[in-house]
């Protein structure tokens, strides 16, 4: 087979006296494109292109189109990118397994291999969703809460090992090691790769967890992606995105004594959400981002999904080689890196003139001042002095104001809690003691945006207190939760060591924290544990509450487990605004727990101070955080650590062999993961009985060659929305409802409510996804007048008929009944009825869950019409082989009067489909009256019309595979 050489790039450069090849870019500036002017992240893209220009997957047009990229030019063109490889979480990890399995099963039901099914990118799996803050404030907190996490998951996990044993590209980090950011971040991320023909080229990825931008940090181009992405990058496709702007933020100057990384964080967040970056390429440059470590470079990339942006990207300079040594990296491997950038012309960041951006800002290091953001989201950044103000004012605020809604006096009020020796943790110094725990039922909540159906998950477990009573004081203000936790934070050992200097500081001036705060810390891999012991920060860590309950995100993303039985009663009867801080990077309603209200970011070391506050509606610069065990007020200003403390103790938190043997044979260090049977095999043996793993049916009857597509004819529609539906409205990922048709179907396979868990985690299994699908409690079916819940109603098909397709007593033509989504599709089903969605602006906003799409295929809807799509859904739609059509001439549900009591038609479905051509959508009244309009086909590249023509990216690749075998 002939080499790829697009515009004579494949050139050779040299390190260590070896001769390497690679795809050049500055050989392309010598085709006439100005690449030395393009921002480093269109750069890094740019050279996949090349170096996957094989006139199919990638064409010669589409390097010429991103080569010639304008800082200011309209955005049209898709970008075909090829990833290096990609990560996963594991509630999003599952599913893609599971879809991996069923195409092996496919493969060997036509007698093939089914070894021809394996990713063909090196695919990661780090085990962090699931561990929860059910035990928090002892030394055995961390054992006690792990043992929880493998009783809930021990399915998962088994399905997991056999994974591994099954895919050679396919590894899986346990559970207890370590957040996947971080573990990318220390571990799996190398810089440079270089594949089985020698070719060294940069390492990119994808990954499915929004954070993944953590790795912009070190250089590296990676975003978050849903699990159809994923799945088409693991097994070779490229991920499509549109050409971007690229914004270019100029740092100057350097932070000034008492300012940490996270205080720029929240800085550049506020500043970038003004600015309106999202979807946009972010790209830091100039002498302040030169003079930032890798470490506080993490820390603002990790934000990227919080100022809206794709990426937050640094570029490649000598920080980078710096923290790949300090990380344990090979030396070999660290002067491959270096001399790879330098001879792509990479190295080093930009200043300013060099390099031409859409847009560009500037920000001076010098004037980041302490600040928080909240309550509610994470771009309202509070300078520090005045949160005491800013939580006033938010209590009286109105809620449709996004306040809460109390009177003026209600600040005053305080209530009593009778709270356990169970908390007693603070006041003593010693161990917790021993909980007993016990099935509860899991709530179910109602919820509103994304991001609380996302993190919604209820925690089926409660603890409930031993005997003996202490009494406590809580009112609005209070801090319930005190966690440092999340990627963002736990990554960077200045802020880590900063918070461990401040407990030291508090504890030598007996300071303590008010025993209903529930305090945690959760460090993003086993190194931070390392370190604060080495440093002998830890043991006061502990004496204030703060002992590792887990290595996962924890509180930040929703599994804060449940607060105090006693304080969450007074909570919720006196309607508390109670508060939470965390070093974490969101903090939307209901996130953190459904009823703390107020939820503060902050640096480590501020989540310690305002633990020991005890409240929220303080001015820490100016007020007192607590008496020294003479009675003296002790300020903050008194214990916080200087930058010259923090670097004395940094020698220790970066020690090669410290990553080396910590990030070495994970099983050996993990005897709770070793205790998971492994079952072996290349095939998987669905277990017929589970709740959780079940094989899908999308390769049900899979043939070699793929039906002809044809039009749609005499479709329902099972949904008539407006605008904003997003795809948590589509596929919910929290609660399960009893009444629920997922609900009913869990009872019926003997499933008790209280092991419900969440959507969330039961992604494996397609009978309770599909029966998910539009059951979200707050998505409104205007067929149904705009009620709420997923409703809808069924027409019969016949006369004389029921639901249930008994005959009607009376013989008289049946009428519309009303049922949930799920039953009125199996009914169309049944009758062979195709179905339709419609819908207005923005559909399919949100988290680019991939349920959305599966879900919305398995129900069999053929076609979704709306006004307008988000990116990812469309593009997940065709990746499912639902055909996504765009009204036009200013067409809407409205303005047609759809009612769902009419057929459709989509007239022009053939094998000669183009992408974004004109189809004509026949609409069919009750009356029989027909109107005809046209609609935009949203296929927009030709490879989605394979896709679409192939039923779906999977049987298109599954075919691509058993072609090439």
């Amino acid at each position: 087979m002939q080499v790829p050489n697009p515009f004579m790039t494949r050139q050779t450069f040299t390190v260590g006296g070896a001769e390497h090849t690679f795809y050049s870019l500055p050989q392309l500036e010598k085709a006439g494109f100005k690449i030395s002017r393009l921002p480093v992240t269109i750069r890094l893209v740019l050279e996949s292109l090349l170096r996957n220009c094989d006139g199919q997957r990638v064409s010669e047009q589409a390097v010429k189109d991103l080569a010639g990229w304008g800082a200011k030019a309209p955005r049209t063109e898709e970008v075909p990118f090829v990833v290096a490889r990609i990560v996963l979480q594991d509630f999003t990890g599952v599913p893609l397994l599971v879809d991996l399995a069923a195409m092996r099963a496919a493969v060997a039901r036509l007698g093939k291999n089914p070894k021809i099914i394996e990713p063909l990118v090196p695919v990661d799996l780090v085990v962090d969703h699931s561990v929860q803050v059910d035990f928090a404030g002892s030394a055995e907190a961390f054992k006690k809460n792990l043992e929880l996490e493998f009783s809930r998951n021990r399915e998962r996990y088994e399905f997991l090992k056999w994974g591994m044993q099954a895919f050679d590209t396919f590894k899986v980090v346990p559970p207890g090691i370590g957040i996947v950011h971080q573990v990318n971040l220390e571990y799996l991320a190398k810089g440079v790769l270089r594949n089985e023909d020698g070719v060294c080229y940069p390492d990119t990825l994808v990954g499915t967890d929004s954070h993944t931008t953590m790795i912009n940090g070190l250089g590296i181009v990676g975003w978050g992606v849903g699990g159809i992405e994923a799945e088409a990058g693991m097994l070779g496709q490229p991920v499509y995105f549109l050409t971007p702007d690229v914004v270019g933020v100029h740092l100057t100057g350097a932070l000034r004594e008492g300012v940490t990384a996270t205080d720029l964080a929240l800085t550049i967040t506020q500043m970038l959400r003004k600015a309106k970056v999202v979807g946009k390429f972010v790209e830091f440059y100039g002498p302040g981002a030169a003079a930032l470590p890798v470490v506080d470079r993490a820390t603002i990339g990790n934000m990227a999904p919080e100022y809206g942006a794709t990426m937050g990207f640094f570029p490649i300079d000598v920080e980078c080689t710096n923290y790949l040594r300090a990380t344990g990296r090979d030396e070999s491997h660290v002067a491959l890196y270096e001399a790879y950038y330098k001879a792509q012309g990479l190295w080093g960041v930009p200043q300013r003139g060099q390099i031409d951006y859409s847009q560009d800002l500037e920000l001076d290091l010098a004037s980041v001042v302490p600040s928080v953001a909240g309550p509610k989201r994470p771009q309202d950044r509070i300078e520090l002095p005045q949160l005491k103000n800013e939580f006033a004012n938010a209590l009286v605020k109105p809620v449709a104001e996004s306040g809460f809604g109390k009177q003026a006096g209600d600040l005053a009020k305080e209530f009593n809690v009778d709270a356990s020796r169970a908390l007693q943790y603070h006041a003593g110094g010693g161990s917790q003691e021993p909980v007993s725990v016990q099935k509860s039922e899991a709530k179910s909540t109602s919820v509103f945006t994304e991001h609380e159906m996302a993190q919604n998950r209820p925690t089926p477990d409660a603890l409930v207190a031993p005997a003996g009573e202490m009494h406590s004081r809580i009112r609005h203000g209070s801090v319930l939760i005190a966690a440092i936790t999340s990627c963002t934070n736990t990554s960077n050992p200045s802020v880590m060591l900063a918070a461990g200097l401040l407990a030291k500081k508090a504890v030598e001036k007996g300071l303590k924290v008010n025993p209903v705060v529930k305090s945690s810390l959760a460090p993003g891999s086993r190194v931070v544990t390392d370190y604060l012991n080495k440093t002998g920060l830890q043991p006061y860590l502990d004496q204030l509450g703060f002992q590792t309950v887990g290595y996962g995100c924890t509180t930040c993303i929703g599994n804060s487990g449940p607060l105090h039985p006693a304080i969450e009663d007074v909570v919720v009867k006196n309607d508390l605004v109670a508060a939470s801080v965390l070093s974490g990077n969101r903090n939307f309603e209901a996130r953190v727990h459904q009823n703390i209200k107020a939820n503060f970011l902050m640096s480590p070391p501020l989540v310690v101070a305002f633990a020991l506050a005890g409240r929220v509606d303080i001015d820490l610069t100016r007020e007192p955080l607590g008496r020294d065990r003479d009675g003296r007020d002790v300020f903050l200003k008194d214990i916080w650590p200087t930058l010259q403390e923090v670097r004395d103790q940094l020698q220790a938190a970066l020690k090669p062999e410290v990553f080396r043997r910590l990030y070495t044979d994970f099983a050996a260090q993990n005897p709770k993961w070793n205790e998971i049977p492994e079952t072996t095999g290349d095939v998987y043996q669905f277990d017929a009985g589970s709740t959780y793993i079940q094989e899908p049916p999308f390769f049900a009857g899979f043939g070699l060659n793929p039906g002809a597509v044809g039009e749609i004819k005499g479709a329902r529609a099972l949904g008539v929305f407006g605008d904003s539906v997003t795809t948590d409205h589509i596929s919910p990922a929290g609660a399960i409802k009893k009444t629920s048709p997922a609900g009913k179907y869990l009872l019926e396979h003997k499933v008790a409510f209280e092991d419900f868990n969440s959507y969330g985690s039961r992604r494996g299994n397609d009978r309770v996804m599909t029966r998910g699908t539009f059951a979200n409690v707050r998505i409104k079916n205007l067929m149904l007048g705009g009620e709420e819940g997923g409703n809808t109603l069924y027409f019969h098909s016949r006369t004389g008929t029921a639901a249930d397709g008994t005959d009607r007593p009376d013989g008289k033509t049946g009428a519309p009944e009303k049922m949930s989504i799920f039953d009125a599709a199996m009914l169309y089903q049944a009758e062979g009825t195709p179905l339709i969605i419609v819908a207005g602006q923005e559909y399919g906003t949100g988290s680019s869950r991939d349920w959305a799409a599966k879900g919305t295929n398995l129900l069999g809807v053929k076609a979704v019409v709306a006004q307008s799509f988000e990116r990812i859904h469309r593009s997940n739609l065709v990746g499912m082989g639902v055909l996504p059509l765009q009204f036009k001439d200013g067409d809407t549900a409205v303005t047609l009067k759809l009612n769902g009591t009419e057929k459709f038609d989509v007239v022009g479905i053939g094998p000669d489909l183009k992408p974004q051509q004109d189809l004509t959508l026949v609409i069919t009244r009750a009356d029989g009256a027909q109107e005809k309009l046209a609609v935009r086909c949203r296929i927009d590249t030709p490879i989605e019309v394979d896709y679409y023509q192939h039923g779906g990216i999977l049987p298109y690749v599954l075919r691509q595979i058993i072609a090439a075998n």
